[in-house]
């Protein structure tokens, strides 16, 4: 891995320079038309929209490291469900997720060491993201925040031939 380091930002600005002259959704409504939200990992191998058939407009799209359900995540989906009327959630983790190369006790000890403080939020890593999925759906199931329960799924994503895979829970 190389060390050096170039900033990008004024590449993106360019780009949306030329994604702005030729914008076209101007008329989306801030409502999902699919009334669907999806929490999925932040790594850069998942285009979400790509991978699941999604326009702009379609479905919320929430991401973090591991797609994992934290406060926030649920917060997002609270305001989705009540303000902006999703209905549905699918969950997207993948096969080599970097959250499952971590020991996460190791980690917050770093950070200890060089801060002088732990952090206060769990890094929620995991060794099995079919597992995780599971863990993810009862969280979702449990929260008192969310107002449809009913049509929440959760996949794998997999980065060696980029097939959803389901999982499913022991009630099901």
């Amino acid at each position: 891995m190389s060390n050096s380091f170039e900033p990008h930002a004024d590449e993106l600005v360019e780009a949306n320079r030329q994604y702005a002259a030729d914008f076209h959704d101007a008329d989306l409504a801030v409502r999902p038309h699919k009334h669907l939200a999806i929490v999925s990992c932040m790594d850069s191998r998942i285009d979400a929209f790509a991978v699941l058939g999604l326009a702009n407009g379609d479905a919320h799209i929430v991401r973090n490291a591991g797609g994992v359900i934290t406060d926030d995540v649920i917060r997002s989906l609270c305001l989705s469900q009540r303000f902006l009327g999703t209905r549905e959630v699918v969950l997207v983790h993948h096969t080599d997720c970097g959250l499952q190369t971590v020991n996460e006790e190791q980690f917050r000890e770093e950070l200890n060491a060089e801060l002088g403080v732990k952090p206060w939020w769990s890094l929620e890593a995991f060794t099995d993201p079919y597992d995780d999925v599971r863990q993810s759906i009862k969280r979702l199931h449990m929260t008192p925040f969310l107002l449809h329960k009913d049509h929440i799924r959760g996949f794998v994503y997999d980065v060696s031939d980029g097939l959803l895979k389901e999982v499913h829970t022991e009630s099901e």
